[in-house]
């Protein structure tokens, strides 16, 4: 066991959210704003998933709308956590990572409530989670090292003993700055492989099962 500590990323790391968010911003643009969503809006929400945040991501959208956008969006996303699907072989993974004796946890950009979602539609999520830090734990988010911080600060542990896996380079980037060994995932279907290798990790995993030989 190399490492004691496992922090994960939620959307598109242990949730199949990718496409979820995609409908929502979606919806929003729709709703809101009355025009129809095109490749450079959708090139918008790719690219700050797993960021600073959603009130980000809209006002690169619209600087003008943001809060009614924010507001269409999380509408229709708690809507569609019915349909919201997990990656199996993600979460077979855990219970083997916790029978080896490592504390593991959430650090998301989501709000706690969001996450509660989540963790209603697969229980096992929160069972496995021993801290949770969420978009109201911090006022830095994701590249900023803080959310991590906060997370090892509430479990009593060092970043040389904790790793951090990620499907964006927003985790990658916190990884690093907060002295985690940084695993960047290409299952997301959100970032590129290249994107995430260009953010720095200290590997990339393909496969779930491949955690347990880089953990």
């Amino acid at each position: 066991m190399r490492y004691r500590v496992v922090l994960f990323d939620l959307d598109g790391t242990l949730i199949d959210s990718g496409p979820m968010i995609m409908a929502s911003a979606r919806h929003a643009v729709r709703s809101v704003l009355a025009r129809e969503p095109d490749a450079a809006m959708d090139e918008i929400v790719r690219a700050h998933i797993g960021g600073p945040g959603l009130d980000a991501m809209m006002e690169a959208i619209d600087p003008g709308r943001v809060d009614d956008l924010v507001a269409a969006y999380r509408e229709e996303n708690e809507r569609l956590h019915d349909t919201l699907a997990a990656f199996d072989d993600v979460l077979a993974v855990l219970p083997a990572l916790r029978e080896d004796g490592r504390l593991l946890g959430i650090v998301t950009a989501k709000r706690r409530a969001t996450v509660g979602l989540a963790f209603a539609r697969f229980p096992l999520l929160e069972q496995l989670t021993d801290v949770l830090v969420g978009a109201e734990d911090t006022t830095r988010h994701k590249p900023d090292p803080a959310p991590l911080r906060v997370a090892l600060e509430r479990l009593g542990a060092d970043a040389g003993e904790a790793a951090y896996v990620g499907d964006s380079p927003f985790d990658i980037g916190a990884a690093r700055a907060a002295g985690l060994f940084a695993v960047a995932v290409g299952w997301g279907g959100i970032h590129s492989a290249e994107r995430l290798l260009a953010a720095g990790p200290d590997v990339l995993v393909e496969r779930a099962e491949d955690l347990l030989d880089v953990l």
